[in-house]
């Protein structure tokens, strides 16, 4: 009986430490004349643009450094999970990660501007706050926490469903109860709205709508459409009044300990991966929309510049509330990017 009980400790021991190691390791290796290892974890599927942005990303660091330096890309979680890898970051146990944006707004509630609703007027106008002086300021005040900012990578513009009536004007929404991501700052956009809202798992979404738990939701169009969100609502208003985006991270002590070539390796290869991750994500978008118009499933309206303006008006409380916890200047810059 002891033997076994001893066979079993030892058994034990050994999950826990393959546990531990599953979100870490060696990555980062910087010996002279030794092959350098980034460890890049993300927690989606190969097959989206975050995914294969990640591959491109490894590709090209592989090149350009004549295979001095090696990244290794673990999607879909199989190294770390959507609650551990900021942590494993920050521990330097792997040294990319790509996070939803929101993800950063325990560490820089300044973040939470890609949920200000109706700030940026498009994609492009996204982009430029992005890789302009705010947004690469925005990213750089990670730094104190031991994270660096590389690269937004956008998912793209979020758009409303529901399963009750056209929405054209801000009155559209009054009663009706929406799900959410996160509260704060979306809980606050439906209220100023006249509806409810309601925070739900990314997985319990279509089965909410389906049962009437809540009435719509607020997605991409990729996500309207992989998430068959159509089946379970009726309407889909074009509204691109949030955004649903990344930013890759690094870690600053494995970032200091490379030399300014090889940084400037990382950096070229993080642009060219970037531009091929904004188109991918922009075809992805377009050919689901085109699906979800031929699926006729959906009754389907495209908001005008009055539209916008009259919704604008009607978020005011939302910019009052927020716009200081944010930052003015990102909010500003935001609304400047054209």
């Amino acid at each position: 009986m002891y033997k076994i009980k001893t066979i079993f400790a030892i058994f034990l021991v050994a999950v826990l430490s393959l546990s531990i190691i599953g979100c870490g390791g060696d990555g980062g290796t910087k010996a002279k004349n030794e092959k350098i290892i980034i460890k890049f974890s993300h927690v989606v599927a190969e097959t989206t643009p975050k995914g294969q942005a990640a591959l491109k990303f490894k590709e090209l660091v592989e090149q350009k450094s004549g295979g001095k330096m090696e990244v290794q890309v673990f999607p879909s979680s199989q190294l770390c999970g959507d609650k551990e890898e900021l942590e494993a970051l920050q521990a330097n146990n792997v040294q990319f990660i790509a996070p939803s944006v929101t993800k950063l707004v325990g560490f820089v509630p300044a973040f939470q501007l890609v949920d200000m609703p109706f700030l940026f007027s498009s994609d492009q106008a996204a982009y430029n706050f992005y890789d302009g002086p705010a947004g690469q300021k925005l990213m750089k005040s990670l730094e104190p926490k031991g994270m660096l900012g590389m690269a937004w990578w956008p998912n793209g513009a979020k758009h409303f469903t529901n399963s009750k009536r056209p929405l054209k004007t801000p009155a559209d929404f009054k009663g009706l109860k929406f799900r959410t991501q996160s509260g704060g700052l979306l809980d606050a956009q439906f209220r100023a709205l006249g509806a409810g809202s309601q925070t739900l798992a990314f997985a319990e979404v279509y089965q909410a709508l389906q049962n009437g738990t809540v009435d719509g939701q607020e997605n991409t169009f990729n996500n309207i459409d992989t998430q068959k969100y159509v089946e379970v609502q009726k309407y889909l208003t074009v509204s691109g009044h949030g955004r649903l985006d990344y930013v890759v991270l690094t870690n600053t002590k494995f970032w200091n300990s490379l030399t300014p070539e090889q940084q400037q390796i990382i950096n070229d290869a993080m642009k060219e991966a970037t531009a091929f991750e904004r188109k991918l994500a922009e075809e992805l978008n377009a050919k689901s929309f085109e699906r979800i118009k031929a699926s006729g499933k959906v009754e389907i309206y495209e908001l005008t510049e009055t539209d916008r303006a009259a919704f604008i008006k009607a978020l005011e409380p939302v910019y009052a509330e927020y716009t200081d916890k944010i930052g003015k200047e990102y909010v500003e810059a935001a609304r400047a990017s054209k």
